[in-house]
């Protein structure tokens, strides 16, 4: 799996649905809610400042409050490559992973907070666990996700994943696959 490269925004405990996709904003088409992503937090500007690739580093219990799935779409199509956080609210982790947005707990947020300023370049590499500052060299372990979660992650998303295990069992046949 391909490591993600990108600048850090960092974010506080309890960063609801509310502040990561406002309510208000729900009624916008779908293409649009990138356009939205983080209006209701401490970086209201977000969307204009996010590049591919970026990394949310934020405390705990990321993605609380309502179940609303588009919340994690709209970081996703921003550019977010991953969030990394204390804890998530277990809704939003699921819905992440199953658009194949990367997003990892680590016991270590603290520590990264004090040694890496927002703006920094990290690394973040899925499969082994790792964030690398890429100014000090210095690796801070993430935790290791799931087989099944990474599995998902790899296939791009829950959609790709079911649909490629169809085509290896050929109970699907799809002309973009032929």
């Amino acid at each position: 799996m391909k490591k993600i490269k990108g600048r850090v925004f960092f974010l506080g405990d309890n960063i609801d649905t509310d502040q990561i996709l406002p309510g208000y904003a729900m009624s916008a088409p779908a293409c649009q809610l990138k356009n939205y992503a983080l209006k209701g937090s401490s970086i209201p500007d977000f969307a204009d400042k996010v590049k591919q690739g970026d990394v949310i580093i934020a405390g705990r219990n990321f993605g609380c409050g309502s179940s609303r799935e588009q919340a994690p779409a709209a970081l996703k199509d921003a550019g977010v490559g991953a969030i990394i956080a204390v804890s998530f609210a277990m809704i939003f982790r699921k819905n992440a992973i199953n658009i194949g947005l990367p997003v990892i707990t680590s016991e270590h947020i603290d520590l990264i907070k004090q040694e890496i300023q927002e703006g920094d370049w990290v690394e973040v590499d899925i499969e082994s666990g790792t964030l690398l500052h890429i100014d000090s060299g210095r690796i801070y372990k993430l935790k290791k996700l799931s087989e099944p979660a990474l599995a998902t992650l790899k296939a791009g998303g829950l959609i790709n994943r079911v649909r490629d295990k169809l085509y290896e069992r050929g109970e699907l046949n799809d002309c973009k696959k032929a």
